[in-house]
């Protein structure tokens, strides 16, 4: 399989996100839907896709796509796919989710059972097995159904890619390490400006900017299901990749990237997660309440995930605490600041209506992300040296 196509999952609102980290990467798009992007690749490319995109869910190697408004055509369109070439004889293979939207098709256990018996009856023709012993490397397969259009996938990373391997614990509503990455990059924030969370938690996002200033790849510490794949891609590749990723790594750079939090317990596990990430000695953490957050310096950046108020006894104090929030950020001096909530009245108590917010999805909850820009700091005159 030298030409591939892949399909990469994403948060819905952050496909824009995704399609630039896959062009930066240098590879074609092919389509941009809800949620999930679609690109043409090689056998380096499904190595370097797990490996560097940070707000990627997962990457899955697309097998094919056809029309099904019966369990008939399914089983049919399934039967088609040439899954000898995917499948040694000992695969353990399964259907490990199928999410059907708009179609006719709608029972997910059901989907799953029909594509199961295709893919066996297909691999008996190929191996003349009546049985099938399941006990090699895992192939787990998933299945998209949209307006009875039906995409079938093979999941290449196995545990999602926001399991960067560096968070062994987080707090209630935890933000996600893909979620993170990608408010990041929908800021102009860049390695040369101060970064402050004010309500840092478990340190996602502190965590994901330092990772990203310092070119650490999200997946370079990480295994992924289809390293064990060998005769799809050789173990040349992924070793090459990951020494490219390391050869691409600055862990010396200078950073101004701060977060606060009430919570000490929490702060503790924070300081131990950037540890884990390589990036503690980048990242300050300090105990103090919103309301004490102050910086002398102009043109920072407020990047931060606040209480929801999701529980009655929670929301009660969310008037106060996004005033508090607002207060803070009218003292820093041309500052902006980015706060991703579902709380309905944020921008009320944060005291101004956002510049620009942008709908996303934090697991199952919506929110916004209310982007409030200060000044840009003034460019720096060039001076070209003197001629020898």
């Amino acid at each position: 399989m030298n030409t591939m196509q892949f399909v990469v999952p994403c948060h819905f609102g952050t496909e824009a996100v995704l399609k630039r980290e896959i062009i930066d990467l240098g590879y074609e798009i092919c389509s941009v839907e809800d949620g999930r992007v679609i690109f043409d690749g090689d056998a380096e490319a499904l190595c370097r896709a797990n490996l560097f995109l940070r707000t990627a869910k997962r990457v899955l190697l697309l097998l094919g796509r056809f029309h099904a408004e019966s369990f008939e055509e399914l089983f049919q369109g399934t039967r088609a796919i040439a899954w000898e070439d995917i499948l040694p004889a000992n695969a353990k293979f399964w259907v490990t989710k199928a999410s059907p939207v708009k179609s006719r098709l709608f029972s997910a256990p059901d989907i799953q059972s029909v594509m199961k018996k295709a893919m066996v009856e297909r691999m008996r023709e190929h191996y003349g097995y009546q049985q099938f012993p399941e006990d090699g490397d895992a192939y787990p397969v998933r299945v998209f159904l949209y307006k009875d259009e039906v995409t079938v996938a093979l999941d290449t990373s196995g545990e999602p890619l926001h399991k960067r391997g560096y968070r062994q614990w987080t707090p209630k509503a935890p933000l996600d390490e893909t979620l993170a990455a990608a408010l990041i990059d929908l800021t102009p924030w860049k390695a040369d400006r101060i970064l402050v969370d004010p309500f840092c938690g478990s340190g996602t996002i502190l965590i994901e900017a330092a990772m990203k200033a310092a070119n650490i790849a999200p997946g370079v510490s990480r295994n992924f299901l289809a390293e064990h794949w060998d005769h799809l891609v050789p173990r040349s590749e992924w070793a090459a990749c990951r020494e490219e990723a390391l050869e691409m790594e600055n862990r010396k750079i200078e950073l101004s990237v701060q977060g606060f939090d009430i919570d000490g317990k929490v702060l503790k596990l924070a300081r131990e997660n950037a540890r884990l990430a390589g990036v503690d000695h980048l990242i300050h953490l300090q105990q103090r309440p919103v309301s004490e957050l102050q910086h002398s310096k102009k043109y920072g950046f407020l990047i931060t995930n606040p209480p929801y108020g999701e529980r009655l006894e929670d929301k009660q104090a969310l008037p106060k605490l996004y005033q508090e929030l607002g207060e803070s950020y009218r003292r820093l001096d041309n500052w902006s600041m980015y706060v991703i909530t579902s709380y309905e009245h944020a921008e009320r108590d944060i005291g101004r209506k956002a510049d620009r917010n942008r709908k996303l999805y934090n697991g199952m909850i919506k929110t916004y992300y209310y982007q409030f820009l200060g000044a840009r700091p003034p460019r720096r005159e060039h001076r070209p040296g003197r001629a020898s």
